[in-house]
């Protein structure tokens, strides 16, 4: 059937080519339409429950909110973890789901369960849900500046005016502010005048909260015309709260300027951002919403910050501190060159084995055309440009236009041999239909041979799929051109003077090397066999001495350093921690800006504790860096530099970074989950586990969380008193939250922009246990008032500062960042150093996170998935040539390919990772192919030597076969050194590239060029002794030869 396809393309090239030009023009439109990225979405689909309780402590909020939500959600249809944070004010619960969820689906089913369990909240809360975001959503920060404007004038700014216009901006989810101050009017109640007054804060409250209102009246007719009535009220400014009337007695109104002061302050804040070390500054996050393209939502902010550049505050400057675009151009830039480079080369390799330019147009055309139908089919299935699509075309570039070589070589091999007067069209057709069954199944191994790579699943399977899609696309393109467009080329640029075989001096010089070899492959085939058999041994070794790891580091050109200090460190000192880190950073000459954020943004994608810090170092072009510095040395120089008491340092990118929190919760490479029901005894274990993994070599850090750092002012109310009293617990709850907590009792309206206000008393009041106890009065129902202390103990505690669960379950987690050691052998020895000195007690447990939990399931994953790879080799293989022997024989290549990829590793210092098993595995599909290829020109040449041998009427000998297996091996060395130089070329570019991504793609170009190298000098040496063996063996079979007398026939054969 493939014999008719090529014949039907030959004879109808005009329709041919009108299909090509049409290929080409969507490819062309594809290319202008795929989504621009830096690497694939690896976040799973989440779903945020994001619940404020203001004023609330860490444990009120875990077992009032975060618990019931969380049990609530573990019954949520495929969702995989629930975890849960309880942080001061406020709870965080994220329902991470299965891969290739629906992220609206999922919504809509946590909404469901929802509306259950928001029934079991306390009165007055409300949980939402988050943005419709992604976990890496934070594509674009920036920082709103002014020399001449205070912190808060810049936050009113940011709030007000520039969320509002980025917000619009097409694909973005969610505008979060942090930093600065946010304005709020503080009525500072005086006790004393209270009591004076007789009056109880409630009354306060209440007076403020009933004095701000606007109403409508309906309309009212005059003159005819209509006049709508409306009741203004509205709070406007300090003096509106100052003279709002609490009460009257004799006539004479008391005011609330008469028992407090209004003051315009600023409100509680939970973060704080920081740039180049010059101080604070206000900060915006634009979050992308799920499924957009990143590249077109940041430009669409930027447009809308031209937009209202104008319109901003004199001296008002707003600096990106962190755009994700530039990583993207970086990414594809380096991609592209890597293309343009390989497809100059593969080019080259065309012309100067044929030294036919018209006939390396065949290839050469068919090579673009194949990448524009790769484009199309990403297109039409919506997967976006970046890294690893892009990769998966780079490295099939090579093995894309094999079949053209060889069909092309062969119609050069059947015009040189033809008779006189053939027409050219027939010797050409007759040629393809040759060799093109056999090309389009060795294309097809490629392609098929990575449909395994689909079985990967969670972050690798998100990272590799889109490679895989586009490899396979690619190659399922170049298959169909074999059969289709390159007989039809071949027709139209085959022409002309050819030079002979005989005559090329590649050929001559490629024959005079390898005559000899086979000369005297076939005088000592068992012992060739067995020196392939102790080199294949000898490779135990390289692959004893690698590593492991779950991925290399992308580079992604930007710094995440991330630092963590003990709990309880105020906001104020966090800054001035913040300022200096950022002025140490900052003196780096490779350092262009340096932007931080301690504690969170005013999102519920961001559930950072006031003491974790994050800071966002973008560097200069690495042209600009001082000679011999690398990113790794980089960093180690600023962790030295960077050494402060009580703080542990974290170094990762940002990408990296937001989608590790995801997934595990654990922002550092390897993580430690410890779970358990007691609070102190799972801080306890976490802290024997640091002590224990600190001694470990390779480690950089090691930080158990501080889970009972928090300090807490205790007010626990006496029933007994209380019932003396004929009080309840929540009057002396509502002072509580009031009187100390600053309730926000109303909101002001002052045109567009909205400011709390708040009821509270004074610092002085509300600083030391014995004033509190002695000045905050509690109203009792005759209109008297007691002291709090009368009522409640009031006692300093410590307690939680922060509370996590997993699976609603309490957690701990130790934060490890191993540097200059490989994971896999890292995570062996910490394990063995925790069992042999922390002992858990019943129902506690430690479960290992971070990159390794990935690293763990990958490698599960590839166990089953490299076994299937070589299975579909196998049956494509059988499909091919339907007989076992010559499957086998082209099997045995496969071992002798993993022997060069396996030392190349060893001598870079590459460890083992997914990246280098999916390189394993496409040089499964391109090592079978070498040998499909081989086996094509042994078998024809046997073919034909037996049909000689049918004519001439006499019986087969052994020097048949060894004339066969010369002709076969050494006068068709040309095609099989065209393919294999033409994969091997296509791979050096990504091989010697540097930059964006390069990381990952040199992990998968590595063990395809050691595996060509030495697949092909065995499949060049050792598949010709095999086939000597197999055939020799069916020969002695049929006609009584042995193997001995095809060495022994060998001195007969001419050289």
């Amino acid at each position: 059937m493939i014999a008719r396809i090529i014949r039907w393309s030959a004879s109808n090239v005009m329709l041919i080519l009108m299909t090509t030009v049409f290929l080409s023009v969507a490819g062309l439109y594809a290319i202008t339409r795929v989504p621009l990225d830096a690497i694939p979405d690896l976040s799973d689909t989440q779903v945020i429950i994001y619940t404020e309780y203001t004023g609330q402590a860490p444990q009120v909020i875990e077992d009032q909110v975060t618990y019931p939500l969380s049990t609530s959600m573990l019954s949520v249809p495929r969702s995989k973890v629930v975890r849960g944070f309880s942080f001061f004010g406020v709870s965080f619960v994220y329902v991470i789901f299965e891969e290739g969820t629906d992220i609206y689906w999922a919504r809509s089913r946590v909404l469901e369960y929802l509306s259950a369990a928001s029934r079991t909240l306390p009165q007055g809360v409300v949980p939402t849900l988050g943005p419709d975001a992604t976990g890496v959503g934070w594509v674009y920060q920036y920082a709103v500046t002014a020399n001449e404007r205070n912190l808060a004038e810049l936050r009113t700014t940011q709030d007000w005016h520039i969320r509002f216009a980025v917000a619009k901006a097409e694909g973005v989810a969610e505008v979060a502010s942090v930093g600065g101050f946010v304005r709020q009017y503080s009525v500072i109640v005086d006790p004393r005048r209270l009591r004076a007054f007789n009056m109880p804060l409630s009354i306060v409250r209440q007076a403020i909260r009933d004095s701000n209102m606007d109403v409508g009246g309906r309309v009212v007719e005059l003159a005819e015309t209509e006049f709508m009535v409306r009741g203004r009220g509205y709070l406007k400014n300090a003096a509106d709260i100052e003279h709002i009337v609490l009460k009257a007695e004799g006539g004479t109104p008391v005011r609330v300027k008469d028992i407090a002061r209004v003051e315009l302050v600023p409100d509680e804040r939970r973060g704080v951002t920081e740039l180049n070390g010059d101080g604070e500054v206000v900060s915006g996050i634009a979050v992308q919403r799920y499924g957009q393209n990143a590249l077109s939502v940041i430009g669409s902010i930027k447009e809308r910050l031209a937009d209202i550049k104008r319109s901003l505050p004199e001296g008002t400057e707003v600096l990106p501190v962190y755009d994700r675009s530039d990583l993207i151009h970086r990414a594809i830039a380096t991609l592209k060159a890597t293309l343009l480079e390989e497809s100059v080369i593969v080019a080259l390799v065309c012309v100067i084995f044929l030294l036919h330019v018209r006939s390396a147009l065949v290839a050469i055309i068919t090579l673009p055309l194949g990448i524009l139908i790769a484009y199309t089919c990403m297109w039409a299935l919506g997967i976006s440009s970046n890294i690893m699509s892009l990769g998966g075309i780079a490295i099939a570039i090579g093995a894309m236009i094999d079949a053209a070589i060889v069909m092309i070589e062969n119609a050069h091999k059947h015009l040189e041999r033809a008779p006189e007067g053939t027409p050219r069209a027939e010797i050409l057709i007759e040629a393809a239909s040759e060799v093109g069954p056999s090309l389009f199944f060795s294309l097809l191994i490629i392609t098929v041979s990575f449909l395994p790579i689909f079985a990967l699943e969670a972050q690798e399977g998100l990272l590799f799929k889109p490679l895989a899609w586009t490899k396979t696309f690619a190659m399922a393109a170049a298959a169909l051109l074999s059969i289709t467009v390159v007989p039809a080329l071949m027709i139209l640029f085959v022409r002309g003077r050819i030079v002979p075989e005989h005559r090329n001096p590649v050929n001559r010089v490629l024959i005079w090397l390898y005559r000899p070899v086979i000369r005297g492959v076939l005088k000592a085939k068992v012992a060739t066999i067995a020196i392939a058999l102790v080199v294949l041994g000898a490779s135990v070794w390289p692959a004893s001495k690698l590593g492991s790891e779950f991925m290399p580091t992308l580079n992604e050109g930007t710094i995440m350093y991330m630092p963590t200090t003990l709990p309880g460190l105020s906001i104020t000192k966090s800054a001035e921690l913040l300022q200096i880190q950022n002025r140490i950073i900052k003196s780096f000459p490779e350092v262009l800006s340096v932007f931080g954020k301690a504690g969170r943004a005013a999102t519920a994608t961001d559930p950072a504790p006031t003491e974790m810090f994050e800071t966002i170092i973008n560097l200069k072009p690495e042209k600009e860096w001082r000679p011999g510095v690398t990113i790794d040395s980089l960093i180690q120089e600023m962790d030295k530099a960077l050494q402060f008491p009580g703080v542990s340092n974290a170094w990762t990118m940002p990408i990296k970074a937001r989608i590790d929190m995801l997934a595990t919760g654990i922002r550092t490479p390897v993580g430690v989950k410890v779970i358990g029901q007691d609070l102190r005894i799972i801080e306890k274990l976490a802290r024997e586990i640091e002590a224990a993994i600190k001694p470990v070599p390779g480690t950089s850090s090691a930080f158990a969380e501080r889970i009972i750092g928090g300090y807490y002012l205790d007010i626990e109310p006496d029933r007994r008193e209380l019932a003396r009293y004929g009080l309840l617990i929540g009057d002396v709850q509502q002072v509580i939250a009031s009187a100390l907590g600053a309730e926000t009792v109303t909101t002001t309206v002052e045109g567009r922009e909205r400011y709390g206000v708040s009821v509270r008393y004074p610092r002085d009041v509300r600083s030391d246990p014995q004033a509190i106890s002695r000045e905050v009065l509690v109203p009792l129902a005759n209109g008297a008032s007691v002291p709090l202390g009368q009522v409640a103990k009031i006692s300093l505690v410590k307690g939680p500062a922060s509370i996590r669960t997993e699976n609603a379950q309490l957690a701990a987690y130790i934060f490890v960042d191993a540097r200059e050691r490989d994971l896999g052998s890292y995570v062996a020895d910490a394990k063995q150093a925790v069992s042999a000195s922390v002992t858990f007690p019943p129902g506690y447990y430690a479960v290992w996170s971070g990159q390794y939990e990935y690293y763990e399931r990958a490698k599960k994953r590839l166990a089953v998935v490299v076994p299937l790879t070589i299975m579909i080799i196998v049956l494509l293989l059988y499909l091919n040539f339907r007989r076992m022997t010559e499957t086998m024989i082209v099997m045995l290549s496969l071992p002798f390919a993993v022997v060069g990829g396996l030392w190349l590793m060893w001598w870079m210092g590459f460890n083992l990772s997914v990246a280098v098993a999916v390189g394993f595995i496409a040089l499964a599909g391109v090592a079978a192919e070498t040998g499909v290829i081989m086996l094509i020109y042994l078998d024809h040449a046997w073919a034909a030597r037996l049909r000689e041998v049918e004519a001439e009427g006499r019986v087969v000998t052994s020097d048949d076969l060894a004339l066969a297996i010369m002709d076969g091996a050494v006068e068709r060395v040309r095609p099989k050194m065209m393919t294999v130089i033409a994969i091997m070329a296509g791979l050096l570019p990504i091989l010697w590239s540097h930059g964006t991504g390069s990381e990952v793609m040199q992990r998968i170009a590595v063990p395809m060029i050691g595996g060509m190298i030495s697949s092909t000098v065995l499949t060049l040496v050792v598949i010709p002794a095999i086939y000597a063996v197999v055939k020799g063996w069916g020969m002695s079979r049929k006609y009584g030869k042995t193997n001995s007398d095809i060495a022994t026939s060998i001195t007969s054969v001419p050289a």
